[in-house]
């Protein structure tokens, strides 16, 4: 996927999103943030594509500002709809007035930054759609190429440099000798090798033998290393090898600390 394709599953995702939330109880709790209520949900999903509109359509290099310029959502939940389509399509928008290689601050450390928030846009939609399926009892359902599309931003995310270095309990919780992770969606193209060494996770998109392999569809993989299921309940996984090392893996993938 590129840039443009990111930001208008983007927009589709949140639109999807904004229809479940228009209007609910603000005060439903999320199960799978367990400190988050429907309200923070909603809250996160619009400020955190209008913060990163900021950093993108104003080509910060620094994002001081963009932090400082958050925006809640509205108070009224039947306002939720026109708010959060109003913040994709905002975000959208910044895109289109920059190119990939157009300088901005990319926290993953691969001063790549345009790229990289588009897929991480597009993974957070992704994502937190399935947290307001859980949150209202409803079905989720990601078509396989948007799912491994998701997968590979988490994983990616998950093993940048930047996280690395600003998540010093990640880092030695990962550290490691060798030992080796293989996920693989098996009704669309998406297998990625995970290795943790003493310095770094490193990540490759390839087959290989591994401690431990998890397979399964796109969608169930994603919610299972996202933390939004558990390994558990995913029974339609097929998980072989190290089941430690993998259960291991899971507990430390929660970049949203509060989540």
């Amino acid at each position: 996927m590129d840039t443009t394709a990111y930001l208008n599953a983007v927009v589709e995702q949140t639109s999807t999103l904004a229809d479940w939330v228009d209007g609910g109880d603000a005060t439903t709790p999320v199960p799978t943030c367990p400190k988050w209520t429907l309200a923070d949900l909603v809250d996160h999903v619009g400020a955190t594509q209008r913060m990163v509109a900021m950093i993108v359509g104003q080509r910060m290099t620094e994002p001081s500002s963009a932090f400082a310029g958050y925006v809640p959502a509205p108070s009224d939940s039947t306002q939720w709809r026109a708010w959060l389509n109003g913040c994709a399509a905002e975000a959208r928008q910044a895109f289109e007035s920059v190119a990939d290689d157009t300088p901005v601050w990319d926290p993953s450390g691969d001063a790549a930054g345009v790229p990289f928030w588009s897929r991480r846009l597009f993974g957070e939609a992704c994502v937190h759609r399935a947290d307001a399926a859980a949150t209202l009892g409803t079905r989720y359902e990601l078509a396989p190429e948007l799912a491994v599309g998701a997968i590979e931003d988490w994983l990616d995310t998950m093993t940048s440099r930047g996280y690395w270095e600003n998540r010093p309990d990640f880092a030695t919780a990962m550290r490691g000798d060798g030992q080796t992770l293989h996920f693989h969606a098996t009704d669309a193209s998406g297998e990625w090798l995970a290795r943790r060494e003493p310095d770094r996770v490193a990540l490759e998109r390839t087959h290989g033998k591994a401690d431990v392999a998890v397979r399964g569809s796109a969608a169930e993989l994603l919610l299972v290393v996202s933390r939004r299921r558990p390994l558990g309940s995913a029974t339609t996984l097929e998980v072989h090898g190290d089941r430690a090392l993998l259960d291991h893996w899971i507990e430390h993938m929660d970049w949203v600390t509060d989540a």
